[in-house]
This record gives C-alpha cells, sequence and structure tokens, in this order.
C-alpha cells in the first residue's frame, strides 16, 4: 500500500464459492432440491441463470466479455487470504466485509432441513477459510430463515464462533413486519453484530424479461432496500431494538433520504385518521433511519450529496471485489472523486469509520503494514 493512498474499509466484498462447495458436501438427498445457481455449472450458462438472460436472447456478447472478465478477476484467489491481500495492498484497502455470491440464493431454498444445512456448511468454510486467519476480514454468516429455531440457533452459534455479521435475505417471508420475527431481532441484538441484507436475495430477481431486462431488473431489486427499511421503521422493529443495525448491501444509498422524507411525510399526514398509523413511533421515522439504517454504494453521486441531510454514516463505501461492476482497480480515483464534495470528517465515516465500528474492527490494526 502507498504511503499516499486513503485508507479504506470495503463494506462490500464478495468470496467466490467453488462450483461444488454445497453440491460435493451436502446429503446426496438434497442436492436434487438445490437451486441451479448453487449447483456446479459452467460460467456462461451461471451467468445467464444469474440475470435470466439466456431465456429470453438478453444475454449479448458484452454482457458475456463482462462475465469472462469477472471470472479472470475470481481466478486470483478470492478465497486465498495473500491473494485478496495482494489486491487489497493495490487498492489501499486495508479491511473487507465480506459476502457470497453463489449463496445469495440460499433463501430461495424451500426446504427448512437444507437451508438450514447449506447455511451451516457455508459459515463453517468461511470461518476456517477467512473469518479465522485474519482480521481484516469481517465475513456474514448467513442465516437460515425457513425456520425460526433454526434461524435464532444459527445466529447464537455464528455470533459464537466470531463470525463478522449476520445475512437476512433483504425480502422476507412472510415481511419483516410480522410479529414473528420478534424473537430473531431480540436474539441479534444480544449479538451486537450488524444485520446485512443483500440486494436481489429472498425473491425473484426477474421482474422483466425482453429488452433492456438486464439493467432494469437490476434496478428493481434495489428498491427492495426502501420497503423493507420502511417496514422496520414503521414496525416499530428499529424503535424497540435500539442497537440494531442494518446494513443493505449493493443497493446505493440515495434512496435512504427519499425514504427518509417520505415515511415523515406520510407518517404525519395520517396520524390525524385514527387507527391509521399503528403503532405510533415515539420519533419521527427519519430518526431511526438516520440511526440504524445503512447502505453500501460503489459510486451514487446523489447520497454523497444527500449527506448534509442524511449523515455521512447512512453511506458506506464498498468495492464490490471481485465482480465487474465493482471499483478494482481503480477504487482510490473513485473515492477521490465523491471526497472533493465533502469534508474529510464525513468521507472518513464513509470509508472507513462506519464500517470500522458496527463491524468491529481493529482499527489500530488495520492501519499498521501488511
Amino acid at each position: 500500500m502507498q504511503a499516499n493512498m486513503r485508507p479504506l474499509i470495503s463494506a462490500d466484498s464478495h468470496v467466490e464459492e467453488p462450483p461444488g462447495l454445497w453440491f460435493d458436501e451436502i446429503p446426496e438427498r438434497m442436492r436434487g432440491e438445490l437451486p441451479p445457481e448453487m449447483r456446479p455449472t459452467d460460467s456462461e450458462t451461471q451467468y445467464a441463470l444469474r440475470v435470466g438472460a439466456k431465456k429470453d436472447g438478453d444475454l449479448t456478447a458484452a454482457e458475456l466479455e463482462g462475465e469472462r472478465h469477472r471470472q479472470e478477476v475470481a481466478s486470483l484467489g478470492t478465497t486465498s487470504v495473500e491473494a485478496r491481500y495482494k489486491v487489497m495492498r493495490e487498492e489501499g484497502v486495508v479491511a473487507e466485509c465480506i459476502y457470497p455470491t453463489k449463496g445469495l440464493y440460499l433463501w430461495s431454498i424451500e426446504n427448512p432441513e437444507i437451508e438450514n444445512v447449506c447455511a451451516r456448511h457455508y459459515n463453517d468454510w468461511m470461518l476456517d477459510l477467512l473469518e479465522s486467519r485474519s482480521e481484516r476480514f469481517r465475513c456474514a454468516a448467513m442465516i437460515p430463515t425457513r425456520d425460526l429455531d433454526n434461524a435464532i440457533a444459527e445466529v447464537r452459534r455464528c455470533a459464537a464462533m466470531g463470525m463478522g455479521s449476520l445475512m437476512l435475505p433483504i425480502v422476507g417471508t412472510p415481511p419483516f413486519n410480522h410479529k414473528q420475527w420478534d424473537p430473531l431481532w431480540a436474539a441479534i441484538n444480544e449479538t451486537g453484530l450488524p444485520v446485512v441484507m443483500h440486494q436481489g436475495s429472498g425473491h425473484d430477481m426477474l421482474f422483466y424479461r425482453g429488452r433492456g431486462a438486464t439493467v432494469s431488473n437490476l434496478l428493481a431489486t434495489q428498491s427492495m432496500a426502501p420497503r423493507t427499511a420502511g417496514l422496520l421503521a414503521m414496525s416499530g422493529v428499529l424503535e424497540d431494538n435500539p442497537n440494531l443495525h442494518f446494513v443493505f448491501v449493493e443497493t446505493n444509498a440515495a434512496w435512504i433520504s427519499w425514504a427518509m422524507t417520505t415515511l415523515d411525510h406520510y407518517d404525519r399526514s395520517f396520524r390525524q385518521y385514527v387507527g391509521w398509523v399503528r403503532p405510533e413511533l415515539k420519533e419521527p421515522p427519519s430518526f431511526y433511519l438516520k440511526r440504524q439504517i445503512h447502505g453500501t454504494f460503489q459510486i451514487d453521486e446523489v447520497a454523497v450529496r444527500m449527506v448534509p441531510f442524511t449523515g455521512a454514516a447512512v453511506a458506506m463505501w464498498g468495492s464490490d471485489y471481485p465482480h465487474a461492476e465493482g471499483t478494482y482497480p481503480h477504487s482510490q480515483d473513485v473515492v477521490a472523486g465523491f471526497a472533493k464534495d465533502l469534508a474529510d470528517e464525513d468521507v472518513s465515516a464513509i470509508t472507513f469509520d462506519t464500517a470500522a465500528e458496527l463491524f468491529q474492527f481493529d482499527r489500530e490494526k488495520l492501519l499498521a503494514p501488511f
């Protein structure tokens, strides 16, 4: 890492799971219920399945080339500590919050037993692979949600073994305002770990097919972030669990300012009609979003401009390494681009301080040479 580089924490990085991570390890009777994305397959088919493109002819030569590039970057070795360190030094990244790639399809498994087995296997694998090998990595544990007892048990197990965050789908079944989830929120609140929710998880990402569907689907998946954040705020989940933080990964962060103003407006407007707003929160909805909701972004000019209104803590930069839409190998330039419009303390919050606090990194150790 060069001396003139700003030290960065990527609040959004990924591991590329080996093709047979689940298929080769889980009982044979369960393999047939794995979603296609979690089975061994060739890269082009995998990409087609992810974006829903191959079925309707929306997979262009440029998209295929982008996927080949992604695979080449991934081949640097996202599962190797030293390989990750090499890239981090080049980028001035001193720590990473690491999430699954294929594992994001876990919550499409409807069988609670299979979902639980797959989640536990991934979590054990990540603990041994990266989490336990470096204080510069904070890895998300995937929490199964088809059975509440399984979810609470895995929250407690993963917290006890030292995982860095707890990943839930961005869309819950039932929705996350349901009282069914209250014991889970209480269990997570006790751990002190942040909840991370990645775009596209827990729901079908194929809203559209045909012309323009690929990018339009990505926009639609990000719209789930304000919907879920709104439920968490208006249902009282955030008020009842003040130490519970939700990090919406790869959803950008500009939507938070819109959600704050929109929820506040309708909360005020509808309180005049008795019984329309339940529960009645002690503070405006924006208070809870500003305190407990965060969104990660690679490039989000609007979120940066809204920092004077939202505060800097709601926005967290992440490289999305090793994915092709991420900022590697230009992360320092990207950060410098938005830093010029902000106070230095706000830049530090977005690129280092908030992630260090939420994910419980040791700041002094991160700033030491590696």
